[in-house]
């Protein structure tokens, strides 16, 4: 126990309060012997001292916490008694022993052990004193001056226990509003020390952890249970748990995983943590807030089993399309002008063809990197036909397409690949667009950069949309409104091509001035 622990203790516990009385009362007698006083059993001294011996054994002996607390009223009375017994002698002791038992009193029963303290020094001390003194001119002043050190003492306590009091319901009141709060909240929260020991968690994150940690947790930061991957199979190694992370000073969001041993009853978490700094900055620990994203993460494999099977009964047939168009292709009897409409026919069912692998490839990477297959290619002719293809669509539109390119670029790239990243950006710009606008491309290098832009005049996206707007299946709310065709995939997929290649793709865009997406690779 800390020293201010016992202090509280003893202060709190009959027994322990006559032990240190008693002592002090010994320490006062063996100075005054040391002095040269003598005493007999039977003077004041020497029947104080029995008094204070006997009121010692009460004090230890006695279980006072199964009696009333009112009893224990007869040690501190009985103490002060003691000392006015021991002050009638000439070689008395020290009135102000007083002090200690009524300190006591006011600590123990406020105001009302303050009366009790007055009315015991009145009757045990002040009163024989002024009949043992008979007047002394001296020793009447001492004696009331002792009396009053005493109520004061004792009422002082009294009132510095009762705002303690009142401050701790205060505290307790506010504790428990803020444990209400903390258990309503249907989000799993942690606190760590900066040592990474959990020092609090709600209800809800209790429900987590029985889950996850069945044979009980011992409260450190990192330890393994049954915590898996984002891939609901793997187990999660100890440096990967997301409260480890935030004991090292991690910040994040979004942090997925599964708890559970049971894979039918298994729940999927969405962790998110922030550092807890002291005054001066240094790491004092962290916050985390465990979301239950189980339904959601369900929907998203069901969906991602959906596209993956609607999109391999597509296959198929679409194969055989493009295989027939081929063949009528290299047909010498088909007129120039056919050739050149299935060679359109061509280009689209390939494109097609890319989507669904694009839809298929989607739901199995599961946000792994996207393959690609470099070869020496030129972006400026790649570019070019991308234009091109998409100049019927922007004709009929009424929408100008612009193009600034060089010659020949020659680029170490999947040509595919980028082919389907300008495709994108074009075919977005035109459809966002309204007519009697422009969709400007622009392909042009920076040092050991190439860049490319495509701007438009549409009707642009908004700040909350710009966030989101690489994000699988995500469509904006303009185009929604609009019924603007599309399954939200064109930009993740492109954001994915890009970044597979080393580069970056930005968007700049306020609703109502159109936008400006760029795109920058290494060469």
């Amino acid at each position: 126990m800390s020293r201010r622990g016992w202090s509280l203790a003893w202060m709190a516990d009959p027994g322990r309060f006559q032990v240190v009385f008693t002592v002090l009362y010994g320490i006062d007698v063996a100075f005054r012997v040391i002095a040269g006083s003598r005493f007999d059993v039977l003077s004041g001294p020497g029947l104080g001292l029995v008094g204070a011996v006997v009121l010692l054994v009460l004090g230890v002996l006695v279980p006072w916490d199964r009696l009333d607390p009112r009893l224990t009223l007869v040690l501190p009375v009985g103490s002060i008694a003691v000392v006015g017994v021991t002050r009638l002698a000439p070689e008395g002791g020290n009135g102000l022993l007083a002090v200690f038992p009524a300190l006591w009193l006011g600590r123990q029963f406020g105001r009302f052990g303050a009366v009790i303290a007055g009315v015991a020094t009145v009757l045990f001390l002040v009163v024989p004193g002024l009949i043992y003194s008979e007047g002394d001119s001296v020793m009447v002043p001492r004696v009331l001056f002792i009396a009053l050190v005493v109520v004061v003492t004792a009422l002082a306590i009294a009132d510095g226990m009762e705002q303690v009091r009142v401050h701790s319901g205060t505290i307790e009141h506010q504790r428990r509003v803020s444990q209400a709060i903390f258990d309503t909240v249907d989000v799993g929260l942690l606190l760590l020390d900066r040592d990474g020991h959990y020092v609090g968690m709600n209800r809800r994150h209790q429900e987590f952890m029985a889950l996850g940690y069945p044979q009980g947790h011992s409260g450190q930061a990192g330890q393994l249970g049954e915590v898996f991957d984002v891939d609901a199979r793997t187990l999660m190694a100890s440096d990967r748990m997301p409260a480890h992370r935030a004991s090292l000073g991690e910040e994040f969001d979004d942090v997925r995983m599964w708890i559970g041993e049971d894979p039918a009853a298994r729940r999927a978490l969405s962790v998110s943590a922030r550092t807890v700094r002291s005054e001066d900055g240094a790491f004092a620990g962290a916050a985390l807030a465990y979301t239950d994203v189980t339904d959601f993460m369900r929907a998203l494999q069901v969906k991602d089993e959906f596209v993956a099977l609607v999109s391999h009964e597509l296959r198929t047939p679409l194969t055989s399309i493009v295989g027939y168009v081929q063949l009528l292709e290299e047909d010498s009897t088909m007129p120039p002008h056919a050739v050149e409409q299935l060679h359109v026919v061509h280009r689209n069912a390939e494109r097609l063809r890319r989507l669904i692998g694009d839809l298929l490839d989607t739901a199995q990477r599961d946000g792994s990197p996207m393959p690609i297959t470099r070869s020496p290619s030129d972006l400026a002719g790649i570019v070019l036909d991308s234009v091109e293809a998409a100049r019927p669509v922007a004709d009929s539109a009424g929408i100008e397409l612009v193009l600034s390119a060089p010659p020949r670029l020659p680029m170490s790239m999947d040509a595919q690949r980028i082919a389907q990243v300008v495709d994108n950006l074009v075919s977005n710009a035109i459809k966002y667009t309204e007519p009697g606008g422009r969709v400007t491309v622009q392909l042009g290098t920076d040092g050991d950069w190439v860049e490319v832009q495509v701007a438009d005049t549409g009707i642009g996206i908004a700040p909350d949309d710009c966030e989101r707007l690489f994000t699988r299946f995500f469509r904006t709310k303009d185009a929604a409104r609009r019924a603007v065709a599309g399954a939200g995939l064109g930009l993740s997929i492109t954001k994915d091509i890009v970044e597979s290649h080393g580069g970056r793709i930005d968007v700049v865009s306020a609703v109502g001035q159109g936008s400006v997406f760029r795109v920058r690779m290494p060469r």
